[in-house]
């Protein structure tokens, strides 16, 4: 498995790159009300990452699943979607509604990636209480991420949060490394699993990496639909899914995508 660290000099263009995604999803978020559609999102996302200079590497990305490449800039998921929902002008927000949305940028060559869930208008307690405690995992991350820290530590903390809450951690999706290309080395899960065990990440100053727990009210277990892109619950429950880019540094860990 090989990981390649980053300098300071690519951190910093890394940032610089999050800011600008940062950005974008800020005012996504602004403009996600009941009777927008994703589509409408999707170009907004667009617009914004062209007048920054900036790409959007998820856009023409192949899948053995799915006959067309993915049409999006950004990844749009409602309610029982965990990832990959398709933005289109045919999918309306509607009021109780939950959404994510995962965005990646290329900017001056490094990427950046993360992503954010939030309720359309008024949304049912429990929906509420699913992204409060998926964004709270993500920030035992944060908090934990040090050089020497072994990264099953972190997933076991992780996963008990979800747990504890009443909810799953989704098994088939995890984060990534990330660097030159929005995938790299290591594979980052957010649970604890033999595989992880005997083979350990031990976190290293100069590591980025992209960590996106997706936690689902039910069940783990998830499904592509025929559009050979989105995954949803097989129980149907909802989910919700945020995610950094997180640089590994001397004294702890930096967010970029802030």
């Amino acid at each position: 498995m090989a990981i390649t660290l980053r300098s300071l000099r690519e951190i910093e263009l890394m940032r610089k790159a999050g800011v600008v995604l940062a950005g974008v999803l800020s005012q996504l978020q602004k403009a996600a009300e009941p009777g927008v559609s994703t589509g409408k999102l999707n170009e907004i996302a667009s617009e914004m990452t062209a007048e920054a200079g900036a790409t959007a590497p998820s856009k023409g990305v192949k899948s053995p699943y799915a006959d067309i490449p993915f049409p999006g800039v950004i990844c749009t998921s409602l309610n029982e979607q965990v990832v990959h929902g398709i933005p289109s002008k045919d999918v309306i927000l509607r009021e109780g509604d939950i959404i994510s949305i995962d965005f990646v940028i290329k900017l001056n060559g490094y990427c950046a990636d993360a992503a954010v869930t939030f309720g359309i208008g008024e949304i049912p307690p429990h929906k509420q209480k699913l992204i409060e405690v998926t964004k709270e995992i993500l920030d035992i991350a944060v908090k934990e991420s040090a050089p020497s820290v072994k990264w099953s530590t972190i997933a076991g903390k992780m996963q008990k949060r979800a747990e504890s809450a009443g909810f799953s951690v989704v098994r088939d999706f995890v984060g990534h490394g990330i660097g030159t290309e929005m995938h790299e080395e290591p594979k980052v899960p957010n649970f604890v699993s033999d595989d992880l065990l005997n083979d350990d990440i031990i976190l290293t100053e100069g590591m980025v990496i992209a960590v996106e727990p997706m936690i689902t009210e039910g069940s783990y277990k998830v499904k592509t639909l025929k559009d050979g892109w989105t995954v949803v619950t097989k129980d149907k429950k909802c989910s919700a899914h945020f995610e950094h880019t997180i640089a590994i540094v001397e004294n702890g860990s930096k967010v970029l995508t802030i």
